[in-house]
């Protein structure tokens, strides 16, 4: 339950409000059904409910599934969603139509991507992470590693990832946007080096698509995955997506080959025999009411674009990060993601040691946001309905929070099942 407090934070600056007023993404928050007195700052963990995704699930659900019933696979096309809205997707990270399909989670199609991967460099024994990578990936990649003694996962920091490149580099895995810090990867360069030794490259894209500049096929980029639940709205649970350079269609398999990866998948035969292209890469029957919200988010992003999309995320978390350096009530807060704008996506971390406890408290009184172990506050700004005046209003909010007594009451520092 909120605790508001029982007076009012200062009305924010003309100057703040002169920002909103000039925005042009400003309508957008209109078609979100943000709930009334709620900063909402973790889109980057869950984006928020549009009104069309609301109106395109129950279309789906209530229409489609209610009256057509198993005709919808045919009369509304449910079976080329993953096709379809992977190429809505490609329209916000730089692709073309036919190199992203959206199925199953960013987990399972990390999987497919990094046995595709090894596969098309058997003679190689390393794939390069870096430590503190987001724990499924790395996960993920141990899974995929197993039991083959011939491959290893090497560790190295982020700025010596260029350098730990070489001839036995059979895969380079990073997250473009780190989960915590918010830190950027030079996707361009990385690239260019793996290609430079004969590796590949798979990018973790959760913390950027839909809210920072991408352009996979401008940067020859080999493989990606995605979440659809965060910047792009479609969802807890959205179905994910990935992407694959057309210069590995003809001969990247997946390890997962289910019946919608067949050439001929209702034909039922005993073998298999992979479909052209990406459709190799489904496995099981698409979900047609996970993908319903999200493809009418992605639209919202399209529409939007993403130029204003990134220019107003930076903007957003440069005032936030102004503001909280301009406050003398919040000086315990360490500064932990880039202060440079442009080398970081779209959410702002901060380190206190009472970090939970803080951010628990202000969640109460209506600022939103999360908490990353061991001692991260996690800020959130979703351009296409985060205002200026919201970015105003936290760092009011967290100044009363942080020099008040709410946050040492006991019972905030037990640990909730989801931080």
């Amino acid at each position: 339950m909120k605790r508001r407090f029982a007076f009012s934070t200062a009305p924010a600056p003309d100057t703040v409000l002169a920002c909103d007023r000039a925005d042009p993404l400003a309508r957008y928050r209109q078609r979100f059904e943000l709930p009334p007195g709620t900063i909402y700052l973790d889109g980057n963990s869950l984006g928020a409910l549009s009104t069309d995704a609301r109106e395109r699930l129950h279309r789906v659900a209530c229409v489609e599934w209610g009256e057509s019933l198993i005709e919808s696979w045919n009369a509304h096309d449910w079976i080329s969603a993953p096709e379809r809205v992977g190429a809505k997707v490609a329209a916000l990270i730089g692709a073309r139509a036919d190199e992203v399909l959206v199925c199953d989670s960013t987990s399972v199609n990390l999987f497919k991507l990094v046995r595709a991967a090894l596969g098309l460099r058997p003679d190689r024994s390393v794939v390069l992470s870096e430590p503190g990578n987001f724990a499924t990936d790395l996960y993920v990649i141990e899974g995929a590693i197993a039991g083959d003694a011939s491959r290893t996962l090497r560790l190295e920091p982020p700025e010596r990832v260029l350098d730990a490149i070489d001839g036995q580099t059979a895969l380079v895995v990073l997250t473009h946007v780190h989960y915590k810090s918010a830190a950027m990867h030079d996707l361009r360069a990385i690239t260019d080096r793996a290609h430079e030794h004969g590796a590949l490259v798979l990018w973790d894209l959760s913390h950027s698509a839909g809210a920072v500049e991408l352009d996979l096929d401008a940067a020859a980029a080999d493989m990606a995955v995605g979440c659809g639940y965060k910047y792009l709205n479609g969802g807890p649970g959205a179905p994910a997506f990935l992407y694959l350079n057309r210069a590995h269609h003809a001969t990247a398999l997946s390890p997962l080959r289910g019946w919608m990866g067949h050439a001929r998948p209702f034909a039922f035969v005993d073998h298999y025999e992979p479909a052209p292209g990406m459709r190799r890469f489904l496995c099981g029957t698409p979900s047609a009411l996970g993908l319903a919200p999200l493809e009418a988010s992605v639209e919202l992003l399209i529409e939007a674009g993403m130029a204003n999309l990134a220019a107003k995320s930076r903007r957003l978390t440069q005032l936030f990060i102004d503001l909280i350096a301009a406050s003398s009530t919040l000086g315990g807060l360490r500064l932990a993601s880039p202060a440079e704008a442009g080398q970081r996506g779209s959410h702002v971390s901060y380190s206190h040691p009472e970090g939970y406890a803080i951010m628990r408290t202000l969640i109460e009184h209506g600022v939103i946001g999360d908490f990353r172990a061991p001692d991260i506050l996690r800020f959130g700004f979703a351009p296409l309905y985060n205002r200026f005046e919201d970015v105003w209003i936290a760092v009011k909010t967290l100044e009363q929070v942080v020099s008040g007594d709410d946050w040492k009451r006991p019972e905030l520092g037990q640990r909730r099942a989801v931080t």
